[in-house]
């Protein structure tokens, strides 16, 4: 039974001084499974004799609570007195607030931040579209925007039970590289409509993060995005996990000295991610990959490829991959694979099917909560081993990139986020392991290395630069207009 910060609870007790329960307190909770994280005194709670105290606890779920409580109620001298769920207090009326950056407290401030003021700011930016990034919050703003149709591993849930992680998202930004980040759900699923929506929206923003959007609209809505619109559209869910991936395989292959270009993947799991996964790869190098879908291996010998039944994005993976037309579920094409990555779900390979790989073999199993197979399975196996948990090693996780491309993106006034910023992105990200650090069990940074977002902000503005695709004055720290699709 795992224990997670997700399940904290702080449990308000009333304790009998004369009794001096608090030992057997910790005890009972310990028995009872619970990880004990503090315990404070409630100054001025409680009658004559009594005193108050509040433990935090992480449980395993919401019946291990059940547990717990009950072992504190039957304690001697002890008495609950109400208790609080952490991760529910924490979102209680939403996790982000705004605040001004200036004071409203005389007339002075009201004429310059409002009328009369503002329509001197208002008529430079009519006069030159591109001054709304020096004279408005576009220059750091970016529209986090999701329907809902595919959030987390929990599906089709809505855009209000979306919002929770879209506004997770958003903290994300700020803490990690101060951009400003603003959730948008939207109600509707069609594909026509959330583009045109994020277009109509798209002049107060300086970027747009798409989130949880179910494939393949997704590709279609990110496709068109990009085409329409001068400012960076980046979907996270494909890219910011393929840049963190191919971050992860550049310092396995330090380790384990094995050119990429003779690189053999299993690539398990074809949704926007592993699609994303596999072109970033391409473009690094790698020359044989397989993927496999719920079917098997795709290739250009399947029968729904021939029958021209397969959909547009597994026909080109099928052209654009598994050269020597391995067939099979992953427990088989395995052999001989030097990499597995897998982004679909629990169970998905045997660990024993693990041995059948070549020597030095690595494996990202990133599927969450529980992984394709465990690391504990996986080991005997193995050389390297990567999940999306944190409660492992070498966790893949998207918050390593994403803050740090969009500050690069937004800091270059680029009108867009290139293949070559990406790879710059991952590049950037494992050079934050120093040689003397890179090891088997650290070939990622941690998330809260607050070295990575800068260094990745600081490759991303570089090959912006290099590709004549900044459009911020670095003297004059003004931007230039540019036409969509430069």
């Amino acid at each position: 039974m795992a224990v997670s910060a997700q399940y904290s609870v702080t449990i308000r007790v009333e304790l009998d001084a004369r009794q001096e329960p608090l030992g057997k307190l910790t005890a009972a909770i310990a028995e009872a499974g619970g990880q004990l994280q503090g315990v404070d005194l409630v100054p001025g709670a409680g009658d004559e004799g009594k005193r108050v105290r509040e433990f935090t606890i992480d449980a395993a779920d919401r019946e291990h609570w059940e547990r717990i409580l009950r072992a504190i109620g039957s304690t001697r001298g002890a008495r609950v007195l109400d208790y609080v769920d952490r991760t529910m207090q924490m979102h209680r009326g939403g996790k982000i607030d705004i605040h001004n950056k200036y004071p409203v407290k005389t007339r002075d401030d009201l004429s310059m931040a409002y009328t009369p003021g503002v329509a001197r700011v208002c008529m430079d930016i009519h006069h030159d579209r591109a001054k709304a990034f020096e004279y408005t919050i576009k220059k750091n703003t970016v529209a986090v925007v999701s329907d809902g149709s595919a959030v987390l591993g929990l599906g089709n849930i809505g855009p209000e039970a979306a919002m929770p992680v879209m506004e997770g998202k958003c903290m994300l930004f700020k803490e990690f590289a101060e951009v400003d980040a603003f959730p948008i759900c939207l109600d509707t699923q069609d594909a026509e409509e959330i583009i045109k929506a994020v277009e109509l929206m798209a002049p107060t923003f300086g970027g747009v993060n798409l989130e949880d959007i179910s494939a393949p609209r997704c590709f279609e809505i990110e496709d068109r995005l990009k085409q329409t619109l001068d400012i960076p559209v980046f979907h996270d869910d494909q890219h910011g996990t393929a840049v963190v991936t191919m971050a992860a395989l550049f310092n396995a292959l330090k380790i384990v000295d094995k050119p990429i270009e003779e690189l053999r993947v299993l690539m398990v799991g074809l949704g926007a991610a592993g699609v994303a996964v596999t072109k970033m790869m391409l473009a690094s190098g790698v020359t044989h990959i397989v993927g496999c879908d719920r079917q098997g291996a795709l290739s250009t010998e399947r029968e729904d490829y021939k029958s021209g039944v397969m959909s547009g994005i597994k026909r080109w993976y099928s052209e654009n991959s598994n050269p020597d037309h391995v067939s099979g579920q992953p427990d088989d094409a395995i052999e001989g694979m030097d990499l597995f990555v897998g982004l679909s779900g629990p169970g998905i390979i045997q660990a024993e099917s693990l041995g059948k790989m070549n020597d030095d073999a690595i494996v990202f199993a990133m599927a969450n909560p529980t992984p394709e197979v465990m690391p504990e399975d996986a080991a005997p196996y193995i050389r390297i081993m990567a999940t999306g948990r944190s409660d492992y090693p070498n966790q893949i996780n998207n918050v390593l990139a994403f803050p740090g491309i969009f500050r690069g993106a937004l800091d270059a006034g680029a009108p867009s986020i290139t293949e070559e910023m990406k790879l710059a992105a991952a590049r950037g990200i494992a050079e934050a392991v120093g040689d003397d650090d890179l090891a088997e069990d650290y070939i990622i940074p941690s998330v809260f290395n607050r070295d990575v977002a800068p260094t990745v902000a600081r490759a991303v503005v570089e090959e912006a630069k290099r590709a004549g695709i900044a459009r911020l004055n670095d003297e004059t720290g003004t931007f230039q207009t540019v036409e969509v699709g430069q």
